[in-house]
């Protein structure tokens, strides 16, 4: 348990450094085309490392289910799932989207309790109404403010396309599918979904400048490489109601960093949020 718990936690600092690289590469990027980058770039690298470890070789023993699976959990997680989160961040920053993506857990049990037969109690739905509120709060910070609604509308899209990514890697690790091959064919098998917009955003792509790749190149290794790495090998240890939960506490890393290192303006509201969000996720984790 503390071992799933910890590599959770490390997955969330992952994916909030991850956050800050992509806001700060995509200023004059669609989101389309940044997930491109990223994705082709940590494709690579998990090329590379499924090369030197041997790892292709044991690709043959998946079944074609657990192919299909896999591809299908890809596409929710980094291509749907993905562009919504990566247009709330371009429409509303990271201080204002995160809170609310951070709402994934909640789905995710939703679906461990209706799919997979996992437990659910009072503390359970105690965290998730807390959760819930926390959505509210930042939703009356993000009306004062006469942010998008179109970044609050995405911003609560990721999160549901999230959590089905993750009902389907649950059920993969399950079926003792390797945890290095599982993050690494996910990421891959989204590379190939999202290149269908490859011909309307290649132009977009040539010209990336050197600062946006090494962002990317950044945002990809943290957040693709080791973050999603570290949340396959966490689910496979305690399953996805405790480990989306944990990781869940990335927010409160993400919107500091996002005040501090971006310069967003903070908002009251926001923190408020962010506190009922991770005493939630504290009480969905702990029960």
């Amino acid at each position: 348990m503390l071992l799933g718990v910890t590599a959770s936690l490390i997955s969330a600092f992952s994916w909030a450094v991850s956050t800050i690289f992509i806001k700060a590469g995509m200023k004059n990027k669609s989101p389309i085309s940044v997930n491109i980058f990223r994705l082709y770039v940590v494709s690579l690298m998990f090329i590379l490392v499924f090369v030197v470890n041997g790892t292709f070789s044991s690709l043959h023993l998946l079944s074609i289910k657990e192919l299909v699976i896999a591809f299908i959990s890809g596409q929710f997680g980094f291509v749907i799932g993905d562009y919504f989160y990566l247009t709330a961040l371009k429409l509303m920053g990271v201080s204002r989207t995160v809170p609310i993506t951070s709402t994934y857990p909640l789905w995710a049990i939703l679906w461990a309790f209706l799919f997979l037969n996992r437990g659910i109690n009072l503390q359970i739905i105690m965290g998730a109404v807390l959760v819930v509120t926390a959505i509210v709060v930042v939703k009356k910070a993000e009306e004062e403010e006469r942010i998008n609604p179109r970044g609050f509308i995405f911003a609560l899209l990721a999160p549901l396309s999230w959590s089905l990514a993750i009902l389907t890697m649950d059920w993969l690790t399950v079926q003792r599918v390797p945890v290095l091959t599982l993050a690494g064919i996910r990421l891959m098998f989204a590379a190939v979904g999202v290149s269908i917009f490859l011909p309307k955003y290649s132009w977009e792509l040539k010209r990336i400048t050197r600062k946006e790749v090494l962002l990317l190149i950044g945002a990809a290794a943290s957040g693709l490489l080791i973050g999603q790495y570290l949340f396959v090998y966490s689910v496979n240890l305690v399953g996805s109601q405790i480990a989306a939960p944990v990781s869940a506490i990335n927010p409160i890393i993400a919107s500091f960093l996002a005040i501090f290192v971006l310069k967003e303006p903070p908002n009251k509201k926001i923190f408020e949020g962010l506190i009922l969000a991770v005493v939630g996720v504290i009480l969905i984790s702990t029960a």
